[in-house]
């Protein structure tokens, strides 16, 4: 059998898109759909988006978020259910010094890298910002390979 953290990085992986938790003004849970990326030593987790959104302004306000990832395609409920949830803190990166995050994410999505150009975002030309989380706790969640006990913690990689 694979390990629990193999497993982790592999569905963190193959998934596609992330549902992101904040919290606004009055502690209200928000929950947003994303396309991400992934470091994982350190587990970061990136995704781009415009500043006026509302999890953007949420995590101004508090950086805390919960989110999850699913590594499934979704086919019948009577499937055995693989992904991700994890917990963290969430910011806004500078316009600047963050070709590494850029890498990450537009290595992945190739498609998006005029709009987060590094210096389109230097001069205020780009409309969006990259974001970052830095994972504070995983769980994976897994079905197929875990039946007994599908809840797995796994411990975060900090460097």
């Amino acid at each position: 059998m694979t390990d629990a953290r193999t497993l982790l990085e592999e569905y963190v992986a193959s998934g596609k898109a992330m549902q992101l938790a904040t919290m606004d003004s009055d502690g209200s849970p928000v929950v947003c759909n994303l396309w991400f990326a992934s470091a994982l030593c350190p587990d970061r987790l990136f995704f781009i988006s415009r500043p006026n959104r509302v999890h953007c302004a949420n995590l101004r306000l508090d950086p805390r978020v919960a989110g999850a990832i699913l590594a499934i395609e979704l086919v019948d409920p009577s499937q055995p259910v693989r992904g991700v949830s994890f917990t963290g803190h969430g910011r806004e990166l500078p316009t600047t010094g963050i070709e590494e995050q850029i890498g990450h994410y537009a290595g992945r999505w190739p498609q998006t890298s005029n709009a987060i150009d590094p210096a389109r975002l230097a001069s205020g030309e780009a409309h969006h910002r990259v974001y970052q989380i830095d994972v504070t706790g995983w769980v994976l969640y897994d079905e197929a390979n875990f039946r007994g006990q599908p809840r797995q913690e796994i411990a975060v990689r900090t460097s």
